[in-house]
């Protein structure tokens, strides 16, 4: 394996590179451009086309591709050849600045919610020169926007860069208020972590439901599972190190700063984290992350799942975003300092985000709600469906001081008594951390645990910073005109303090009485994606999105209608899907497990031999497989029930009928699988799946 400072970045159009070949002046046109938000020039554009093709030329490149983000959870490129005919047989390779700033692909094919019309496709892909180009397989992919024909954002990276630049500008508001006019932007950053599992990759292909569905349908619990705690942080396996190794390479070749690698808590479940970048290049780094990890795994034959659920009874995965605020200087406002109760530049951006966490809880909800992430929100594994806020004794004790008026007595760091002279001194932190907790303070950032492993960050990013620029646009116009700033932050902190301690919990989420709790302090609980799509809809939040130009009403009512259509899509090919394993192929393996237990029993009593097992075991097995057509029947009457409706009318269907039928349907043949031998079942077991990597 080479050297990684010898490889890192070495297929990436960065501003290293960037530097070296381009004219200073062209180079520092393009920065200026990028720094400001300012339209580049047609001229710029050519020179950095030429110099970018060329590179790409060097490292191989044959083709480029605008590579953009739709509302499908991936990626999309169409690939374009270097090549240009001359007239006399042969080609000379060209790359113009209109083709690296402007892409045209079909606006309709894609999920739009309705703004786009089957025979209305045109849409447009923008190059987003804030993320670095970039080669992949050959081609050098260049992140973009996407667009439909009248400006509609039709993915995830169009909404994260409006929302970025809105809590710069109110984010600067602040600042200069607070006398910090050495600061000239103000940007948001994110490290996400992402969980996921790797199995074999025969078994896994020999899964309908890992095909098509990405989660198993069926399958009963394996002797052994997660009870041990035995694979949580355990020694990595020697297949699954070599499939690191190559997975960190890959990664570290396009930039993508991967830094931590571990086993998770259920078996075959792993877990790797990036160091933070800029928001937005997180999201293209994390979208590239999915990407590779299936590809390497294929090579070791392997499948990654990226499902929030894959299989019932262990931990599902998740996706936590850490999110920060920072200056163009690279100082992490976050950061409390030593004294974070003499930090009121700290103490108003707390505030911030504690107003905007407790105001916009419905919108930070609805930003994680997927049918995958139904499956574990609140289910004792992950955060409750339920929004809350950890901020931690050291936090919170300044909070109570800033409300209740009193003196405030520092907590006082101690030594960790580890009871063993040889052992180091470790000083012990002045909080715990709170793995329970959807939205935690963890020091210098907020951790949100709630997105789902499958899922693009750019919805929760795009709402956390949209809702933190808006409580900035709400502070700003209260503070603006102050005679005495100090007072006049000191009354408004104190206000938000005390106005919004609701949202702060630091117990333990997974409790029924936290439930009860939230209830009484008004807190949303919405349980699954259905009921929390309307929060897309809801007024105050479509002029939330229009305020700070995030989305027209027009775009804020088609994610809703999306939200609802994915998950309605989601749930019948899982439902279909779930028919056909079970008549298919459960069913006849099921019969002639029990032709050869009748053929055991009659040649037992034939014998003179009392064939009672055989009898037994099949007097069962045929009441489940009885029991199993009427509930396959029943299943594939409700899923036929849905056709009359539209997809957004079939979202609450599937909630409420589908899926109930489709665990009672798994419930009897799970059970049946205890009974039937094993040669007979027709798909690898979860024991199978789950320890086959070893």
């Amino acid at each position: 394996m080479a050297k990684p400072s010898e490889i890192f970045g070495s297929l990436v159009f960065n501003d290293a590179v960037m530097r070296e070949r381009l004219p200073k002046a062209t180079y520092q046109a393009l920065r200026e451009s990028v720094y400001s938000g300012s339209e580049l020039n047609v001229d710029i554009a050519n020179v950095v086309a030429a110099e970018m093709k060329n590179w790409a030329l060097e490292k191989g490149a044959t083709h480029y591709a605008h590579w953009f983000q739709p509302l499908t959870g991936i990626t999309a490129e169409k690939h374009d050849s270097f090549i240009a005919p001359v007239g006399d047989g042969t080609v000379i390779m060209e790359f113009s600045g209109k083709e690296l700033i402007k892409g045209e692909s079909d606006g309709s094919s894609f999920p739009s919610g309705g703004m786009r019309a089957t025979f209305e496709a045109r849409g447009y892909t923008n190059w987003d020169p804030t993320s670095y180009a970039f080669i992949k397989d050959k081609t050098l992919c260049i992140p973009t926007a996407f667009c439909a024909y009248g400006g509609e954002a039709l993915d995830e990276k169009t909404p994260l860069l409006r929302s970025m630049e809105a809590i710069g500008n109110q984010a600067m508001r602040i600042m200069k208020l607070m006398g910090r006019d050495d600061v000239k932007k103000i940007t948001t950053n994110v490290g996400a972590e992402q969980e996921y599992f790797l199995i074999d990759k025969t078994a896994c292909e020999a899964r309908p439901d890992l095909v098509y569905c990405g989660r198993t349908l069926l399958g009963a619990k394996p002797p052994k599972r997660q009870e041990m705690d035995d694979h949580y942080f355990g020694a990595i396996q020697p297949r699954i190190k070599l499939f690191m190794e190559e997975l960190n390479e890959e990664l570290w070749k396009v930039g993508i700063l991967s830094k931590t690698q571990h086993n998770e808590a259920a078996p075959s479940q792993h877990e790797m984290a990036p160091i933070f970048t800029e928001t937005s290049l997180a999201l293209d780094h994390n979208q590239l992350t999915m990407e590779i990890l299936a590809k390497v795994a294929k090579r070791h034959d392997l499948i990654c799942l990226l499902h929030e659920k894959p299989f019932v009874g262990v931990n599902g995965s998740g996706k936590h975003t850490n999110w920060s605020i920072s200056t163009d200087k690279g100082e992490n406002l976050l950061k409390p300092g030593k004294n974070p109760e003499n930090n009121k530049v700290f103490l108003i951006i707390l505030a911030a985000v504690m107003q905007a966490v407790d105001d916009y809880q419905d919108l930070l909800r609805v930003s994680v709600a997927t049918a995958g992430n139904d499956h574990r929100l609140g289910a004792h594994e992950a955060p409750p469906a339920i929004i809350s806020m950890f901020l931690g004794d050291e936090l919170d004790h300044v909070i109570e001081s800033i409300v209740t008026g009193q003196e405030l007595t520092k907590l006082k760091k101690k030594m960790l008594e580890l009871g063993a002279m040889a052992l180091p001194g470790v000083v012990k932190d002045t909080t715990d951390r709170n793995r329970t907790s959807p939205f935690a303070f963890t020091g210098n950032k907020f951790e949100f645990r709630m997105p789902g492993s499958q899922q693009s960050i750019g919805d929760a990013c795009f709402v956390l910073n949209t809702i933190v620029a808006e409580s900035f646009r709400q502070f700003a116009d209260r503070l603006e005109g102050s005679e005495d700033m100090d007072a006049a932050v000191d009354a408004l902190i104190k206000e938000v303090f005390t106005k919004h301690q609701r949202i702060v919990f630091n117990g333990d989420n997974y409790t029924e009485e936290w439930e009860k709790e939230a209830e009484a302090r008004g807190l949303h609980n919405m349980r699954n994606t259905v009921d929390a799509a309307p929060a897309l809809i809801d007024e105050k939040n479509i002029e939330l999105f229009k305020r700070h130009g995030i989305f027209s009403e027009i775009e804020s009512r088609a994610r809703y209608e999306i939200k609802l259509e994915e998950y309605a899509k989601l749930r019948n090919i899982e439902a279909l899907t779930m028919i056909d394993m079970t008549r298919k192929n459960i069913l006849p393996a099921v019969s002639a497990y029990s032709n050869d237990l009748a053929n055991t029993a009659i040649a037992k009593k034939e014998l003179g031999v009392n064939p009672r097992a055989e009898i037994q075991l099949l007097s069962e097995i045929s009441d489940l497989q009885a029991d199993l057509l009427d509930k396959i029947n029943a299943l594939e009457s409700a899923v036929d029930s849905t056709e009359s409706f539209t997809l957004t009318e079939q979202a609450p269907i599937f909630l409420k009928d589908v899926l109930p039928k489709m665990e009672e349907l798994r419930a009897v043949a799970d059970k049946l699988e205890t009974l039937t031998a094993e040669e007979y079942w027709p798909f690898p077991s979860y024991g199978d799946l789950l320890f086959s990597t070893k």
